[in-house]
């Protein structure tokens, strides 16, 4: 039963050691998945017959009285899985190509010009802050792919620009894991009755600051002095993008991903679904400025589409694959159950142990375990439970670069080295989370309770 736990562990260890290997992570992400699938294919109807997938087995059985355990992989299963990671992977598409299509109208430079320091610790700052806003506004996948983007204008490339760039996911996954729409599986949350906004807000935004400040703070004192030129390394194209349209596209662009959460509230659909729909709108209004003014071909979402970093997106379907055959073979299950009798039922020890295992494990699945093994008869909704999980599980996955969604996508975009975010960040990290999470529970014994 465990050999897939131990194929899902090697084929970490190996993406880890990507650099002295010189194998690219992503096509370790994709072979792990597929193995951990095969195996799963090949031994799991002796070796997994009494884990929670039975029930799923038995229903399948029912309604396909011709089907096999394989049938049910491939048809139930794997089907299942793909449908919910396809759902991240347009959105990611999505988001990525509208921030490439305003970074080729130079639509951030109108952010840029605005940052006028040159002081490295100052600019971490406005940075951190601005993107801890700006992710529980948007959500903290897009609001790291923005700001990564604008990154790039203002510093040149190089490991110091990691520090930012590292800095920004803690940030994004901090102010996403207070805001309802700030992550997808608090819109899980919220849309399955188990959080309310205000009381989500309420209880998380403290103790949220202060896992942010703590590694703000450490990282702070690792940088010193001043850019040399402001930091700008932006090109400029004067006379090829008129102000006009560059700012019609910048904001059309921020507006359409402002979009995508408001869709998600009033409609009930799928995020990617509102991104998509922004996606065509930019995608319509910016050919058309091509036609208008006879802009070069490169301009075109079509050609922009070919420059989005397809490999991080195949590494995000390796990992996100990879946990879905875990969670499908029953070890969510399992763990959920150890947890529960482990910590008898202690919400606090048991959050705070999701929190460290969703440094390596996908917090969507996480939370979906959650609320199969918790439902709202044990745990109604606004329960200290269900708040905590949100913070645990959100924030947790930022002592690894590859803990979190938007660690994955900067990790591919900045081609942050694994062990090197372990040696500078990590550390910062984890002290943040555990002084967040001691914030929350001193708060909710003495001032909510």
């Amino acid at each position: 039963m465990f050999v897939a736990v131990l194929i899902f562990i090697v084929g970490y260890a190996l993406i880890a050691l990507e650099a002295p290997l010189k194998v690219h992570k992503s096509a370790t992400a994709l072979l792990m998945a597929a193995t951990i699938w095969v195996f799963y294919i090949f031994v799991g109807d002796t070796v997994f017959s009494y884990t929670h997938f039975s029930d799923n087995f038995l229903l399948f059985k029912t309604n396909n009285p011709s089907a096999n355990f394989l049938d049910f992989v491939s048809q139930y299963e794997m089907l299942h899985s793909i449908g919910e990671i396809a759902q991240i992977l347009f959105f990611l598409m999505g988001a990525m190509t509208i921030v490439e299509t305003i970074d080729h109208f130079n639509g951030f430079s109108i952010l840029t010009e605005k940052i006028t320091t040159n002081n490295k610790r100052k600019l971490l700052w406005i940075l951190t802050i601005t993107t801890f806003v700006l992710s529980m506004l948007l959500d903290n996948l897009t609001t790291a792919i923005v700001m990564c983007a604008m990154l790039r204008k203002l510093i040149p490339k190089g490991k110091v620009r990691w520090f930012y760039a590292s800095m920004i996911i803690i940030a994004a996954n901090i102010g996403g894991a207070c805001s309802p729409i700030g992550d997808v599986t608090l819109l899980m949350l919220w849309m399955g009755g188990q959080i309310t906004p205000g009381n989500l807000i309420l209880k998380t935004l403290i103790p949220c600051i202060v896992s942010l400040i703590i590694p703000l703070i450490m990282i702070t004192y690792k940088l010193k002095g001043n850019f040399e030129n402001n930091g700008q390394n932006v090109v400029t194209r004067p006379d090829e993008i008129p102000p006009r349209m560059r700012d019609f596209v910048f904001f059309l662009g921020l507006g359409g991903l402002l979009f995508v959460p408001v869709f998600k509230t009033m409609t009930h659909l799928p995020p990617f679904i509102g991104m998509l729909i922004s996606l065509a709108i930019i995608w319509s209004s910016t050919e058309h400025l091509n036609r208008k003014y006879k802009l070069k071909e490169s301009y075109s979402c079509a050609k922009l589409l070919m420059q989005i970093d397809t490999p991080s997106i195949l590494f995000f379907l390796g990992i996100l694959l990879s946990v879905a055959g875990l969670q499908s073979m029953g070890f969510l299950h399992l763990f959920a159950n150890v947890l529960t009798n482990t910590f008898n039922g202690n919400i606090y020890s048991m959050n705070l142990c999701i929190g460290l295992v969703s440094t390596i494990i996908d917090n969507v699945p996480l939370f979906a375990g959650a609320i199969g093994m918790y439902p709202l008869d044990v745990f109604p909704t606004d329960h200290d439970f269900w708040v905590f999980l949100s913070y645990c599980a959100g924030i947790g996955g930022n002592m690894l670069i590859i803990g979190s969604a938007a660690g994955v996508a900067i990790m591919g975009m900045e081609k942050i080295d694994f062990f090197w975010y372990i040696r500078k960040i990590s550390l910062g990290a984890l002290l943040g989370f555990l002084a967040g999470a001691g914030t929350f529970i001193l708060l909710n014994t003495f001032v909510f309770s």
